[in-house]
């Protein structure tokens, strides 16, 4: 037999009641938004609309239905006509365009590279030292004589030629390059068959000519 629940326990008690609370509703702000949303359309014109009664229906055709399901259903994402193909295009374009300009841009770079390290222009070499280099290489060998020219070696050449017969018979031994001296020279490259200098010019060839034949001890 169960015994009765002592006095004070929690079956005694009343059962709670769920409390309710209660929240004021935001009223003020859509009454806010109502108001600016008459007040906007009292600024747009009236636009009179056409009594559908008066359209031709033959003008117009009925559009087929629109599947849901099967292989024509439109896919999720093609509601606004962007199919796969189109969207493999735009993505295409974007990548080119990023490329072109990616590759300006290095381009850019790179130009103003090569300005900046560029090397000044070097001063080029006058004409003058040129002519003068041009002139000091003699055709004929370095220490080339000819008329007009003076000095000790014209003075050897001279006592060379003196040793030669019929060549420069009673010449003048005063250093002095003048045009007795250059008709013996061109006598000498004549008899001699020397053919490597100008005529009358004591070069290279005409003077080991005339060495080899005035060696000292020769006659």
């Amino acid at each position: 037999m169960p015994t009765p629940p002592a006095s004070g326990s929690p079956q005694d008690r009343p059962p709670l009641e769920p409390i309710r609370v209660l929240r004021p509703r935001r009223t003020d702000a859509l009454a806010e938004l109502f108001k600016e949303m008459e007040q906007g359309t009292g600024d747009l014109e009236a636009v009179a609309v056409p009594d559908p009664r008066s359209w031709d229906e033959g003008e117009t055709q009925e559009l087929p239905p629109v599947r849901t399901d099967g292989p024509g259903a439109p896919r999720r994402g093609d509601r606004f006509g962007f199919g796969p193909g189109l969207r493999r295009a735009a993505v295409t374009v974007a990548v080119a365009a990023a490329a072109l300009i990616g590759f300006g841009g290095a381009l850019l770079l790179h130009a103003r590279n090569n300005d900046a390290t560029a090397e000044p222009p070097r001063p080029t070499a006058s004409a003058e030292p040129t002519a003068t280099a041009s002139a000091a290489s003699d055709p004929d060998g370095a220490g080339t004589l000819r008329e007009g020219d003076s000095g000790p070696a014209v003075t050897d050449l001279q006592q060379r030629l003196l040793r030669i017969p019929n060549i420069y018979d009673n010449g003048s031994t005063g250093g002095t390059y003048d045009a007795t001296l250059k008709a013996a020279v061109a006598r000498f490259q004549l008899w001699y068959g020397i053919r490597g200098d100008e005529t009358g010019v004591y070069g290279n060839d005409t003077r080991l000519a005339l060495e080899s034949r005035t060696a000292t001890g020769t006659g």
